[in-house]
C-alpha cells in the first residue's frame, strides 16, 4: 500500500462569518483590496459566504445576498455575488473558479432566477469564461441619501436555472449594491 502525499484538492467551505480580519488574511490590509474605492459607493455586506483555506490560512472567499430588483416594469429578486477574493499569491490556480461555483451552487437554493454581480473591466473575461454575460445597458443602484447612481462598475448576470432568461429593459437594483 502506498501513501500519497500529494497535497489535497482545494476544497469550498461555507463559512460562519466574514470579516475585515478574513478579508486580510487573503487580500492583506490595503485601504482598497478590490480596486473599486474610486466608484465612491457603499456596499452591503454579503449574508452567505464561501471560502477556501489552505495551510490553516483563508486564501479564497465568494459572498452572496437577496437583492429586490426591477428589471423593465416587473419587479423581482436575485442573488448578488460579491467579495470575490483569491490570494494574489496563489492566483491562476483555479480557485476563483471553485469559490464562485460552489457558492452558485448555493445561490440556486435561494429561489431568485439568476445572480448578478459587478467587476472591474479587466475582471470582465474571467467571469465570462465562467458561464456570466455582461449586460450592455446602465444599472442604476441606490445610494446613502434617496440617490440613485449609475453603476460606474461592470454588471455581469447569470441564469441559476436552466429555463431562466434575463428580461428585457432597464435595471435598477432596488438597494445599494452588494
Amino acid at each position: 500500500m502506498s501513501e500519497n502525499h500529494s497535497p489535497a484538492a482545494p476544497t469550498v467551505i461555507r463559512l460562519p462569518r466574514y470579516t475585515k480580519t478574513e478579508q486580510a488574511e487573503i487580500l492583506g490590509d490595503g485601504d482598497d483590496p478590490f480596486g473599486v474605492a474610486a466608484a465612491g459607493l457603499t456596499w452591503l455586506p454579503k449574508e452567505e459566504h464561501f471560502g477556501i483555506r489552505h495551510g490553516g490560512r483563508l486564501v479564497a472567499h465568494t459572498g452572496l445576498l437577496r437583492l429586490p430588483v426591477a428589471i423593465g416594469d416587473a419587479e423581482t429578486e436575485v442573488v448578488g455575488v460579491g467579495g470575490v477574493a483569491v490570494a494574489p499569491d496563489l492566483q491562476g490556480q483555479g480557485l476563483a473558479r471553485l469559490v464562485v461555483t460552489a457558492a452558485l451552487d448555493h445561490a440556486r437554493t435561494m429561489g431568485p432566477q439568476h445572480a448578478l454581480l459587478f467587476c472591474r473591466p479587466p475582471l470582465a473575461p474571467l467571469y465570462q469564461r465562467l458561464g456570466w454575460r455582461p449586460l450592455d445597458e446602465d444599472v442604476l443602484v441606490e445610494q446613502p441619501g434617496n440617490r440613485l447612481v449609475i453603476m460606474p462598475l461592470r454588471t455581469m448576470v447569470t441564469p441559476l436555472h436552466d429555463n431562466a432568461s434575463w428580461p428585457s429593459g432597464p435595471v435598477r437594483l432596488l438597494s445599494l449594491p452588494m
